[in-house]
Formats: C-alpha cells, sequence, structure tokens
C-alpha cells in the first residue's frame, strides 16, 4: 500500500482518517505495520491522500524479541490484553488455555477469534504509531504453549518456594549472562495462578519471578511483567551488555 502514490485505505482506516477530519494540503504518515512508513498530502476536494514524496522510510526489527504468553482472561480484559501489549511493542501473543484458564475455545472457533484479536491489535497499533504489528497466534492449550516458550529466555511470574527474586533483578542477571539472547519472554498464568503440576514443567526451563507484594490480577501481571523486561532491555542495551 505504501508503494502507491493514491493508495487505497480500509474501511476501518478510512473511518479514523474521517474522524481525524484533516484539511486539504495536510500531511499524514501512513504505517502498514511491517516496518515501513511514508508521507502523505490531504486532497480535500478529491477527498483522497496521494505522496507527498517518494520516500518509504524503513525501520528494522527491534534486535530482542519480546513474547507474551498468557492465559487467556474474560471479554473485554483480554482484548485490554492485546491493546496495552501492542502499545508496548511486543513482538508476539500467544493466547494459553490451562487447565484452570475459565475461557474454553474450541478449536473450530480460534481461527475466527485470533483475527478478530489481530483488528484490536491494529487499532493499537495505530493509535500507539507502532510501526511493527505483533504476531498472535492462535489460541494453543499449555503443553503446546511450552514447546514454544522453550525457544525463548522464559520468565515466569510463579508463586513459588522459595520465594523468587524480583523480575527485574532476574531479568537483568539474566541478559548479563546471556549476552546474545536474542528472542525473551514473560509466561503468565490465570486467575487461579498454575495447577502444581503445570508449575513444574514450566519452570524445568523458566526463570521463577516475583511481580511484587500486592495481589494482581492476570492482566496486570502481564502488562507489569512485559514493562519490566522491557525496561530491562533497553538499560542493558544502554550499558553495551547485549553483544
Amino acid at each position: 500500500m505504501l508503494g502507491m502514490d493514491a493508495p487505497e485505505i480500509e474501511k476501518a482506516e478510512a473511518r479514523h482518517l474521517n474522524v481525524l477530519r484533516p484539511k486539504g494540503g495536510e500531511e499524514i504518515e501512513l504505517f502498514d505495520a511491517r516496518g515501513s512508513s511514508r508521507i502523505y498530502r490531504y486532497d480535500a476536494a478529491a477527498k483522497r491522500l496521494f505522496a507527498a514524496g517518494s520516500a518509504i522510510a524503513k525501520f528494522q526489527r527491534p534486535r530482542i524479541s519480546l513474547s507474551l504468553f498468557a492465559c487467556i482472561t474474560k471479554g473485554s480484559r483480554w482484548d485490554w490484553t492485546i491493546e496495552k501489549a501492542t502499545e508496548l511493542g511486543v513482538t508476539c501473543i500467544v493466547p494459553v488455555i490451562s487447565s484452570r484458564t475459565i475461557v474454553r475455545l474450541a478449536k473450530g472457533e480460534r481461527a475466527a477469534k485470533r483475527e478478530r484479536w489481530q483488528r484490536v491489535a491494529m487499532d493499537a497499533a495505530r493509535q500507539s504509531s507502532a510501526v511493527w504489528l505483533p504476531e498472535i497466534a492462535e489460541a494453543i492449550e499449555f503443553d503446546g504453549a511450552l514447546a514454544l516458550a522453550k525457544k525463548t529466555l522464559c520468565f515466569a511470574g510463579a508463586l513459588a518456594e522459595p520465594r523468587p527474586r524480583p523480575l527485574l533483578e532476574v531479568v537483568s542477571d539474566a541478559l548479563e549472562k546471556n549476552p546474545g539472547a536474542r528472542e525473551l519472554s514473560v509466561f503468565v498464568g490465570p486467575e487461579g495462578d498454575f495447577s502444581p503440576e503445570e508449575l513444574k514443567e514450566l519452570l524445568a526451563f523458566a526463570v521463577p519471578a516475583n511481580f511484587g507484594d500486592l495481589i494482581l490480577r492476570a492482566e496486570t501481571a502481564a502488562m507489569f511483567g512485559i514493562s519490566v523486561l522491557r525496561a530491562a532491555i533497553d538499560a542493558a542495551e544502554r550499558k553495551g551488555a547485549i553483544s
């Protein structure tokens, strides 16, 4: 779309443009959510956008990917999770169905749900001017999610004994010990936490972490985890601790 001098805009984006009520000659930057952007100028008479120049800006993906593995929560709370995770720049969102997850999705429903969640992410990307859209997986059972999480340097918010160290500490230490790490993730359970069997399987490879003294809702824990990992990654890159 960005390669066109007069781009075709989908209905949702067209509605968003109408809400902005651009004036004739006003310049608007369009993103394709795949790492590119371009400046267009609004023609009030034609009610169309036309390229203001030939330059298409290209943005590199972040050197370190950040994935969220989170057990699905009910209704608007899950939409909120996708929205805020997108605004915080996650690379991938994996919706998980664990033994204590309240929301149960039949396999025949999952593709349609994923499409809807992608639209939520697109709206969030548009709002935050994100140049990359996160990949959103279809809902997956806990065992399948573990197989994916094992490919990353994974941190788990877990009510484990002995009490784990704070998340920021364990992430910072892990990045110092693994300067070549390129795929990080946080794994968050449902409201009732993981079952003892699930927790044992998860902590066989994931780093347990303390998310604080307060009891957090599942979606709050997810945002806390992403925010801490993002801050730790940024700090490590500034210090040159990531090769």
